[in-house]
Order: structure tokens, then C-alpha cells, then sequence
């Protein structure tokens, strides 16, 4: 099957890319397009063009694999684009679905432009680390304005058709399918002899747009990690201030290197791991998964209330129980005040607030849960508490329903066996607020069905979560590496570091927050509960020092933020440096013999804190706990704030170098002691680090 069709009806033209599932501008589309366009040159019996698409969207962006091949050129393509704008006879471009990237630059070579419905246009290059490397950055200025183009593209956000209708991106909305609204509108085009229009040749007065191109400047380099930024921003200033070709060179130039660029690859790597974070062992994906129809939360806490919201606002009928009167009051009016909020902020209407909260049913009885297809327990992480919730959960559900658990760290084969149906029974690891963060870490049990994995994983994509799947362990995916993580904080705080200077190395490396300001945010009652029940279940090295100082604040009442002082100390959300957590800790390094030093490093800081989180990673991923390198990076980028410009902690491992993660941890091991096997290599990491060889050749799906 041909990937570009060309043929004729009414005078008219028609190329008709069909390249599922997403119409990619691969190299056999944009050859078919020069292809379908010289027939069309070649037959001047015909008096204008259709480009349209089969399928549920027009070109949604380029195949981005093509921007790993050395021998990538989007020269040829944009060739192309110029012989579509030059045709002396009309080009109409009928958008569907998506038009996304190059897509949206194919239609901008176009005389005119008709959507149907719904259709949705935008330019997320910025996301990849790219600009619009097709003359998007000439052609879109020209057409709606420096400063709406700038937005467009800075953002990577989509608009929908009203909005592109509205700044003219494009000419005309019609229902239908995209060859019947394309050729209406072509038709009606000439029936009023409606001229080409080119953008190329429209010129832009420089002082209509200075400010907006200024504005956009300042904010750009704000962000010196993303370089795409400024560049787009100097590219839009060369299609104001200089002709069409001048200004596509330096696009070109921009392109090729941004390409090459370090946030670029790290951002494309992402981009794919996300994708391939989704795809399940044969026995799942072979299975069909299990309808959830209504969903039902036990716990309506601050999770389980922001749970119940991820599902209330896919529409799906939820069931919120709770064992309290109050606490249930408290959840119901936690959830309305979030709705109202979001109508006040012009999110929502007051109507579609009010259809949410219909499909929400609370109960202060738990057999309210009964016919739920999906029920999750979100209790207080105490392993008693939740294997008590289990059993009962498992006496009340029916049969066919899926019981999960939103454990942060505790063992759900345990919790499975307490429901009496463990092959049932699956970990749904949500984030706080849950109903705003991405990140769901799904935890495959020993004797979970496929069929229930699979079903919980399609169901993350329809409340719009990026899931990844994590077998068991302590902490699964990401606190197992963030306990490491945390452990060296400790220690480099008994050794003389201050929270500030902890949290400013990692800062500067590109984390969203610091161990202690995030420890303080999340409660360090939180924190230091979660080592004290990990030690009850026997997980804690035989090591008194360990996590001692979270476990001392806790002691003292000091539990962050929520009490106005921690490692820091708070005047209302603002932190301030507290010489009190200093005496602390150094109390407690004296307790422990551990001596304080005046030569901690910020160099230090970040490796002690990183590279052992990525030895875990290894080890992690040696256990089978996680199919892939790449699901760790997503873990870590959409739930602790990784940079997504480094590409997660295993990309830039590789970036590194894995024989040099190797040799700093065993300088570390030699300078710190390794009593504990704290510096311990993973066999995986060295085996790897001495063949020379990437994560990817450890995949295991």
C-alpha cells in the first residue's frame, strides 16, 4: 500500500497521505508528496490541489527516529513546501484530528487552510529540544503575528480550532469528512477566483513586533538549559527583520544545532521512553484486558481524595468511602473546594464542575465497593493497617473486581495474599496531589493476572497518567532510589554540610528542589515513619547510624514545613536557614563517631547523591523490578524532578560514562568506608561499564 496516493475529481487535484497511525512524515511520505505534486504539475487541466489525510488525524509531526539518522536532511522536504507555495494554482491543505509539527508547516506552505471540527494545530518542537525545522518560524510569523507565533511555539502547546480560526491560522471550520470539506472549500475558493496567497512573501514592519520578540527574549534566557528557546526566538526576529530566504538559513543553521545538542538528546530520549514505557511482556499483551466501569477509593485522605479526582475527571462514576464521618466531610470538601477553585480560575464551568461532581457517590460503609470493577486503598502506609484493609476488601469485592493498593514502599505480594485472590491484587502508586501529578508507578505482583496488568495500564492512559511498571520491592522504582539518595544527604549533613548547601549543588545540576527542602515539603513525620516501618520489616542495614537524623527530627516535633521548621526553618512557605538543624546534626554525628569536615565539595555533593542512586538503578534493573533503563529515566523526570533536559539519572549515566560512575564509586568506597556495602558496584553496572556497553542491550521487554 502506497503511503501517498494522488488522483483527481472535478478539476481538482487530491494527495492523500495515509501513513497510520499518525500520518509521520517519514522519508516514503515526503518522497510520495514530491511524487503526487509533479503529477499534479504535470496535468494543467486541473485547477488547484487538495492535500488531505486518511485516518484519525492529518500529519501529526515527523517520525522522530529520523532525527538519530546522521544522514538526516529536511532540505529535500522543505523543497518541496517551496514548489507547494510557488504552484500558480490554489493549494488547499483540509486539517483533521492533529496538525502537529511538520504537519502544521505542510499546511503552511498552502494557500488556504479549512478544519473540520475539533481539529487541533500546534508546533511542540520546543518539547524535543527542536524549532520548527521546516519554516515554521517564517511562515507562522507571517501569518498570524511575531508575538501569537512566539507563543505557539515556546509553549509546544496545541490550540484548537476556534483559537487557530480566531488569530487566522486558519481560513475556515466545516463538518464533515477532510476530503468532503476539502473539496467544498476548495470548490467555493474558486468559484470567487481567490488568489494564491504565500507566505514567503509577506513582508513584517520590524516595530510591530519588537516588544513581543523582546519579551519573548528575556523570558528565553531565563532557561539557558533550553537552548531551542532563544533560538526560535532569534529566528523570529530574522523573519521580521530580514527577507524569507535569509531567514530560513538561519533556521537551518539553528536546526542542525539544536540536533546535536545535549538537552535535545536527552529530551528525544525521554520522549520515546515515555512511549516504550507502555509496552507489556508478551502474556500481558497478548490478553484483553478487563472493563472498569465504576471505580471505588477506601481513604478519602489528601490521596485518596485527589485519586478519586484523577477518575472523576475521565468521567468515570467513583465510589469515595471512608471510616469516619468527619474524615469523609473532610475528603467531600476537599474535592469541592478543587472544583470550585478551578471554575473560579476559569478552568471549568460551574456546569461541567457540577456534571463532575455527580459521578461522584460517598458512603460511610464499605460495601458501597462492592460492585466496583476497580477499588484501591489509599490508608495510612502502616503494613498492619493496609493487610487488614486487604482482607476485608477481599471479602466484600466481587469477584471479577481488581484490588489495588496505593502503598508507597510496602510489599504488595503481602497485601495481595491477605485479599485471598492475589492474582487479583496490583500496586497503583500515585503521586502527590495525585490529581495533578503524571507519574503512576504500576506494581506487578508475583501472581498478578496479565490481564489485570494490562487493564490497569490502559486505564493510567485514560486518566492521563505516565505509567510505568515496577515489580516489588522495597520502594519499588523511585523511593528505592530516592532511600540512597536520602541516606547520602544524611550523612553528608553529620559530616558538616548544611541543608542549603546540599540542596544548592543539587539545584545547580537541575533538580526542581533539594533532598532537605523536599523532605520538609513532603513531612519529615512522613520521611522518617517510612524508615522506621521499613526496620520493623526487617529491611534497615545493621548500621545505628542510618537515616538518624530524619528519625531525630522526628523525635523533636521538627516535621517540616506543616510546623514551621525542619531543615529549614519557615515563615510561612519561605525557608530560612536554621542553625538549629546544624547543632542537630552534629549531635548526632558525635553520637555515631562520625567527624565533621570543612571540605565538602558541591562536586561531591552531587556525585555522592547521584551515583549511587544510579547504582540502584542497576540493581534495580539486574532484579527485573524494572523492564527497562528508559522506565527509571520516566520515573524520575515525571515524579522527583529529575531535569528533563538531563534525560533521567540512567541517561545521563551514559553520558557520563559508565566506567566512570564505576570509578567514582569506588574512590567513595575507598574515602567514606564501605562497612555497610553502601558503595557496593552493581555486577550489572560493571559488567556494562567494562564491555562498553549501553542500558538498552539490558532490556528485558
Amino acid at each position: 500500500m502506497h503511503t501517498v496516493t494522488f488522483d483527481s475529481a472535478n478539476g481538482i487535484g487530491r494527495i492523500c497521505i495515509a501513513n497510520p497511525p499518525v500520518n509521520a512524515l517519514s522519508h516514503h511520505v515526503m518522497h510520495g508528496l514530491a511524487d503526487g505534486l509533479a503529477q499534479f504539475e504535470a496535468d494543467p487541466s486541473l485547477h488547484a490541489l487538495l492535500i488531505y489525510c486518511a485516518g484519525k488525524t492529518f500529519v501529526a509531526g515527523a517520525d522522530i527516529t529520523l532525527f538519530d539518522d546522521p544522514a538526516f536532511d529536511a532540505s529535500a522536504f522543505n523543497a518541496t513546501l517551496a514548489r507547494l507555495e510557488a504552484q500558480p494554482r490554489l493549494v488547499v491543505a483540509a486539517l483533521h484530528g492533529t496538525a502537529l509539527g511538520g504537519g502544521l508547516e505542510l499546511a503552511l506552505a498552502c494557500h488556504y487552510r479549512v478544519a473540520q471540527s475539533g481539529t487541533r494545530v500546534g508546533l511542540p518542537e520546543v518539547k524535543l529540544g527542536l524549532l520548527p525545522g521546516s519554516l515554521g518560524t517564517q511562515r507562522l510569523p507571517r501569518l498570524i503575528g511575531a508575538g501569537p507565533a512566539l507563543e505557539i511555539m515556546l509553549s509546544g502547546k496545541m490550540i484548537d480550532t476556534q483559537e487557530a480560526l480566531s488569530c487566522a491560522l486558519v481560513d475556515a471550520i466545516r463538518d464533515g469528512t477532510p476530503l468532503d470539506i476539502g473539496m467544498a472549500y476548495t470548490s467555493e475558493l474558486l468559484a470567487h477566483n481567490a488568489p494564491p496567497r504565500r507566505l514567503s512573501q509577506v513582508r513584517m514592519p520590524d516595530q510591530v513586533h519588537a516588544s513581543a520578540i523582546e519579551t519573548a527574549l528575556s523570558q528565553a534566557q531565563q532557561q539557558p538549559h533550553y537552548p531551542a528557546k532563544q533560538a526560535i526566538v532569534a529566528c523570529v526576529q530574522a523573519a521580521v527583520s530580514e527577507d524569507f530566504e535569509t531567514g530560513a538559513a538561519v533556521e537551518a543553521n539553528a536546526f542542525k544545532t539544536l540536533l546535536n545538542s545535549p538537552a535535545s538528546r536527552a529530551l528525544r530520549h525521554l520522549f520515546f521512553a515515555q512511549r516504550v514505557a507502555a509496552k507489556l511482556p508478551q502474556n500481558a499483551t497478548s490478553t484483553s484486558g478487563l472493563a472498569v466501569e465504576t471505580v471505588g477509593i477506601l481513604g478519602a485522605g489528601t490521596m485518596g481524595t485527589g485519586i478519586a479526582m484523577c477518575f472523576l475527571n475521565a468521567g468515570i462514576p467513583t465510589v469515595l468511602v471512608d471510616a469516619t464521618a468527619e474524615g469523609l466531610q473532610r475528603g467531600i470538601g476537599l474535592i469541592e473546594s478543587t472544583y470550585a477553585s478551578n471554575v473560579a480560575k476559569g478552568r471549568l464551568s460551574a456546569e461541567q464542575a457540577q456534571a463532575i461532581l455527580q459521578r461522584l457517590t460517598t458512603s460511610l460503609d464499605d460495601t458501597a465497593l462492592a460492585e466496583c470493577d476497580l477499588v484501591i486503598e489509599a490508608v495510612f502506609e502502616n503494613m498492619a493497617l493496609k493487610q487488614q484493609v486487604c482482607q476485608r476488601l477481599g471479602h466484600i469485592c466481587k469477584p471479577s473486581a481488581i484490588i489495588a493498593s496505593n502503598t508507597s514502599t510496602l510489599d504488595v505480594d503481602v497485601l495481595a495474599q491477605a485479599t485471598g485472590r492475589p492474582g487479583q491484587v496490583i500496586g497503583m502508586h500515585f503521586f502527590s496531589p495525585a490529581h495533578i501529578m503524571k507519574l503512576l508507578e504500576v506494581v506487578r505482583g508475583e501472581h498478578t493476572a496479565p490481564a489485570v496488568l494490562k487493564t490497569v495500564m490502559d486505564l493510567a492512559k485514560k486518566i492521563g497518567k505516565t505509567a510505568v511498571v515496577s515489580g516489588v520491592c522495597y520502594g519499588f522504582i523511585g523511593n528505592r532510589m530516592a532511600e540512597v539518595y536520602m541516606r547520602e544527604t544524611e550523612f553528608l549533613l553529620m559530616e558538616g554540610a548544611t541543608p542549603a548547601q546540599i540542596d544548592n549543588a543539587v539545584q545547580a545540576l537541575g533538580m526542581a528542589m533539594g533532598p532537605c527542602r523536599m523532605l520538609d515539603m513532603a513531612g519529615i513525620d512522613v520521611g522518617a515513619k517510612t524508615v522506621i516501618e521499613y526496620g520493623k520489616a526487617g529491611g534497615l542495614p545493621p548500621d545505628p547510624s542510618y537515616r538518624a537524623v530524619v528519625q531525630k527530627m522526628f523525635a523533636l516535633g521538627r516535621f517540616g514545613q506543616k510546623t514551621g521548621s525542619g531543615y529549614y526553618r519557615y515563615d510561612g512557605r519561605t525557608a530560612h536557614p536554621d542553625p538549629e538543624t546544624e547543632r542537630i546534626a552534629a549531635e548526632v554525628a558525635r553520637a555515631h563517631g562520625i567527624a565533621k569536615r570543612n571540605d565538602i565539595s558541591e562536586q561531591e555533593i552531587t556525585e555522592r547523591l547521584l551515583y549511587p542512586l544510579i547504582n540502584e538503578g542497576c540493581k534495580i534493573l539486574e532484579e527485573g523490578i524494572a523492564y527497562r533503563a528508559s522506565d527509571i529515566d520516566v520515573v524520575w523526570t515525571a515524579g522527583y524532578g529529575f531535569p528533563d533536559y538531563q534525560g533521567g539519572p540512567m541517561f545521563l549515566a551514559e553520558q557520563r560514562g559508565l566506567a566512570h560512575i564505576v570509578q567514582q564509586l569506588e574512590h567513595y568506597a575507598r574515602s567514606r568506608g564501605n562497612p555497610y556495602g553502601y558503595w557496593d558496584i552493581s555486577p550489572l553496572l560493571q559488567r556494562l561499564a567494562q564491555q562498553q556497553h549501553s542500558f538498552a542491550s539490558h532490556n528485558l521487554v
